[in-house]
Protein backbone atom coordinates (compact mmCIF):
# COMPACT_ATOMS: atom_id res chain seq x y z
CA UNK A 1 0.00 0.00 0.00
CA UNK A 2 1.23 3.25 -1.16
CA UNK A 3 1.30 6.46 1.21
CA UNK A 4 -0.16 9.78 0.55
CA UNK A 5 4.17 10.81 1.16
CA UNK A 6 5.31 8.71 -1.61
CA UNK A 7 2.48 8.84 -4.32
CA UNK A 8 4.09 9.93 -7.28
CA UNK A 9 1.04 11.85 -8.47
CA UNK A 10 0.72 14.00 -4.91
CA UNK A 11 4.44 14.46 -5.10
CA UNK A 12 4.21 15.64 -8.89
CA UNK A 13 1.00 17.97 -8.44
CA UNK A 14 2.66 19.62 -5.31
CA UNK A 15 6.05 20.60 -6.88
CA UNK A 16 3.32 22.04 -9.57
CA UNK A 17 2.00 23.74 -7.03
CA UNK A 18 4.61 25.45 -5.46
CA UNK A 19 5.44 26.37 -9.27
CA UNK A 20 3.25 28.30 -9.87
CA UNK A 21 2.82 29.77 -6.58
CA UNK A 22 6.28 30.99 -7.29
CA UNK A 23 5.22 32.50 -10.67
CA UNK A 24 2.77 33.77 -9.36
CA UNK A 25 4.71 35.24 -6.40
CA UNK A 26 6.51 36.88 -8.71
CA UNK A 27 4.02 38.53 -11.35
CA UNK A 28 2.30 40.28 -8.29
CA UNK A 29 5.55 41.72 -7.25
CA UNK A 30 6.36 42.95 -10.66
CA UNK A 31 2.78 44.33 -10.91
CA UNK A 32 2.60 45.72 -7.98
CA UNK A 33 6.14 47.25 -8.08
CA UNK A 34 5.97 47.84 -12.19
CA UNK A 35 9.23 46.63 -12.66
CA UNK A 36 10.67 43.43 -13.68
CA UNK A 37 13.58 43.49 -11.46
CA UNK A 38 12.29 45.78 -8.64
CA UNK A 39 15.25 44.40 -6.05
CA UNK A 40 18.50 43.79 -6.23
CA UNK A 41 18.04 40.04 -5.51
CA UNK A 42 16.15 39.41 -8.86
CA UNK A 43 19.24 39.88 -10.41
CA UNK A 44 21.84 42.58 -9.47
CA UNK A 45 23.19 43.78 -12.65
CA UNK A 46 19.58 44.59 -14.73
CA UNK A 47 18.43 46.20 -10.89
CA UNK A 48 21.71 48.61 -10.77
CA UNK A 49 21.10 49.68 -14.92
CA UNK A 50 17.61 49.87 -13.76
CA UNK A 51 18.10 51.88 -11.22
CA UNK A 52 20.63 54.07 -12.81
CA UNK A 53 18.04 54.57 -15.78
CA UNK A 54 15.11 55.26 -13.33
CA UNK A 55 17.50 58.05 -11.67
CA UNK A 56 18.42 59.92 -15.45
CA UNK A 57 14.58 59.48 -16.56
CA UNK A 58 13.94 61.85 -13.09
CA UNK A 59 16.40 63.83 -14.32
CA UNK A 60 15.63 64.48 -17.94
CA UNK A 61 12.42 65.42 -17.22
CA UNK A 62 14.04 67.96 -15.08
CA UNK A 63 16.53 68.87 -17.99
CA UNK A 64 12.98 69.00 -20.53
CA UNK A 65 11.88 71.37 -17.96
CA UNK A 66 14.45 73.95 -18.01
CA UNK A 67 14.95 73.11 -21.87
CA UNK A 68 11.32 74.10 -22.23
CA UNK A 69 12.19 77.44 -19.72
CA UNK A 70 14.94 78.59 -22.75
CA UNK A 71 12.88 77.30 -25.56
CA UNK A 72 9.93 79.53 -24.16
CA UNK A 73 12.93 82.34 -23.33
CA UNK A 74 13.92 82.41 -27.23
CA UNK A 75 10.24 81.96 -28.40
CA UNK A 76 9.49 85.36 -26.93
CA UNK A 77 12.49 87.12 -27.77
CA UNK A 78 12.54 85.91 -31.30
CA UNK A 79 8.64 86.80 -31.32
CA UNK A 80 9.51 90.59 -30.34
CA UNK A 81 11.98 90.79 -32.75
CA UNK A 82 9.91 89.57 -35.55
CA UNK A 83 7.50 92.37 -33.98
CA UNK A 84 10.48 94.96 -34.19
CA UNK A 85 11.00 94.49 -37.25
CA UNK A 86 8.11 95.41 -38.94
CA UNK A 87 8.38 98.42 -36.61
CA UNK A 88 11.62 99.19 -38.31
CA UNK A 89 10.57 98.34 -41.86
CA UNK A 90 7.30 100.96 -41.17
CA UNK A 91 9.99 103.44 -40.03
CA UNK A 92 12.38 102.67 -43.29
CA UNK A 93 8.97 103.76 -45.39
CA UNK A 94 8.48 107.10 -43.32
CA UNK A 95 11.67 107.89 -43.84
CA UNK A 96 11.93 107.38 -47.41
CA UNK A 97 8.32 109.26 -47.57
CA UNK A 98 9.69 112.37 -45.55
CA UNK A 99 12.31 112.73 -48.51
CA UNK A 100 9.18 113.51 -51.05
CA UNK A 101 8.74 116.67 -51.48
CA UNK A 102 5.48 117.98 -50.42
CA UNK A 103 4.71 115.92 -47.52
CA UNK A 104 4.25 117.43 -43.76
CA UNK A 105 7.35 116.47 -42.42
CA UNK A 106 6.44 116.98 -38.77
CA UNK A 107 3.04 114.66 -39.13
CA UNK A 108 5.56 111.65 -40.10
CA UNK A 109 8.76 112.73 -37.46
CA UNK A 110 5.41 112.28 -34.81
CA UNK A 111 4.44 108.80 -36.60
CA UNK A 112 8.16 107.64 -36.46
CA UNK A 113 8.33 108.82 -32.86
CA UNK A 114 4.98 106.41 -32.17
CA UNK A 115 6.21 103.56 -34.01
CA UNK A 116 9.56 104.42 -31.52
CA UNK A 117 7.16 104.03 -28.50
CA UNK A 118 5.83 100.97 -29.83
CA UNK A 119 9.50 99.30 -30.00
CA UNK A 120 10.05 99.98 -26.45
CA UNK A 121 6.45 98.83 -25.41
CA UNK A 122 7.00 95.86 -27.21
CA UNK A 123 10.90 95.28 -25.74
CA UNK A 124 9.52 96.00 -22.34
CA UNK A 125 6.80 93.31 -22.42
CA UNK A 126 9.08 90.80 -23.94
CA UNK A 127 9.66 89.02 -20.73
CA UNK A 128 9.80 85.54 -19.69
CA UNK A 129 10.25 83.53 -16.40
CA UNK A 130 11.16 87.18 -14.99
CA UNK A 131 13.93 87.46 -18.17
CA UNK A 132 14.00 90.23 -20.46
CA UNK A 133 16.76 89.45 -23.22
CA UNK A 134 16.09 92.47 -25.54
CA UNK A 135 16.40 95.07 -22.54
CA UNK A 136 19.33 95.59 -19.86
CA UNK A 137 19.01 97.39 -16.71
CA UNK A 138 21.11 97.76 -13.53
CA UNK A 139 19.22 94.73 -11.84
CA UNK A 140 19.73 92.26 -15.46
CA UNK A 141 22.46 90.19 -14.90
CA UNK A 142 25.49 90.51 -17.25
CA UNK A 143 24.72 86.38 -18.34
CA UNK A 144 22.05 83.94 -18.22
CA UNK A 145 23.08 80.36 -18.78
CA UNK A 146 20.53 78.14 -20.31
CA UNK A 147 20.32 74.73 -20.43
CA UNK A 148 21.11 72.80 -23.61
CA UNK A 149 21.83 68.60 -23.08
CA UNK A 150 22.47 66.25 -20.46
CA UNK A 151 24.90 63.49 -20.93
CA UNK A 152 25.62 60.02 -19.30
CA UNK A 153 28.75 59.54 -20.23
CA UNK A 154 30.85 56.11 -21.15
CA UNK A 155 32.68 56.51 -17.06
CA UNK A 156 28.66 56.64 -16.12
CA UNK A 157 29.69 60.63 -15.02
CA UNK A 158 26.89 63.04 -16.06
CA UNK A 159 27.44 66.06 -17.79
CA UNK A 160 24.63 69.00 -18.33
CA UNK A 161 25.58 71.18 -20.60
CA UNK A 162 24.26 74.60 -20.67
CA UNK A 163 24.78 77.70 -22.91
CA UNK A 164 26.27 81.14 -22.23
CA UNK A 165 23.80 84.16 -23.27
CA UNK A 166 25.45 87.58 -22.78
CA UNK A 167 22.79 89.71 -22.18
CA UNK A 168 24.21 92.78 -23.50
CA UNK A 169 24.87 90.80 -26.94
CA UNK A 170 21.58 90.92 -27.29
CA UNK A 171 19.37 93.64 -25.74
CA UNK A 172 17.82 96.32 -28.42
CA UNK A 173 17.40 98.68 -25.30
CA UNK A 174 19.99 99.83 -22.63
CA UNK A 175 17.72 101.31 -19.49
Amino acid sequence: MTSIMTNPGAMTALQALKSTNKALDITQNRISTGFRVSEASHNAAYWSIATTMRSDNKVLSTVQDALGLGAGMVDTAYTATETIIDYVDQIKTKVAAANQGGLDKAKIQGEIEELIEGIKSVVSSASYGGSNWLSTEDSTPASVEVVTSFTRNADSSVTLNTKTITMADYALIDN
